[in-house]
C-alpha cells in the first residue's frame, strides 16, 4: 500500500516541488482541490468523480481526508511520471488521456476514479525498470 505522506518520489526534479507549491491551499497544510482542478485541466464535476467524492466537497470540505487523500495519490502518479518525462505538462497529459493496454485502455484517471491507484504505481514502477507492457 502507498505511504499517503510520500507525496513526490525522492529523485523527482524540481519541477515536481513547483508543481506542488502551485497546489497548496494558502495559509493551510492541505491541497486546494480548486488549484489541483485548474491547473490539471479538470472540471470541478470532473475532479470530483476522479476523488470519489461530491462535487460540494471540493468547495465546502477541501480539508476532507478522504478528497485529501486522492489528490496526494493523483499527485504522485503525476510526479512520478513527470520523473519519467521530465515534463509535468506531458504527465498530466498521461494521466488524462492515454490509455494504458494492461488494464483494458483506461487511462490512469479512470483507474485511480476506481480505486486502483497503486495499480498505476505498479505499472509506472514496472514501465522504469524496463517492462514493456
Amino acid at each position: 500500500m502507498m505511504d499517503p505522506v510520500a507525496v513526490i518520489p525522492r529523485d523527482a526534479p524540481k519541477l515536481v516541488s513547483t508543481f506542488l507549491d502551485d497546489l497548496q491551499e494558502p495559509r493551510t497544510p492541505y491541497i486546494s482541490p480548486t488549484r489541483f482542478a485548474a491547473r490539471s485541466g479538470l472540471s470541478h464535476n470532473s475532479l470530483a468523480r476522479l476523488a470519489g467524492v461530491h462535487r460540494n466537497t471540493l468547495r465546502l470540505n477541501p480539508a476532507s481526508e478522504v478528497l485529501q487523500g486522492r489528490l496526494r495519490e493523483m499527485i504522485r502518479i503525476i510526479a512520478v511520471a513527470a520523473s519519467a518525462t521530465g515534463d509535468i505538462e506531458k504527465a498530466l497529459y498521461w494521466f488524462r488521456n492515454e490509455p494504458i493496454a494492461d488494464y483494458r485502455g483506461m487511462t490512469a484517471a479512470d483507474l485511480v476514479a476506481e480505486g486502483h491507484a497503486a495499480a498505476v504505481l505498479t505499472y509506472l514502477d514496472d514501465l522504469t525498470n524496463g517492462a514493456t507492457g
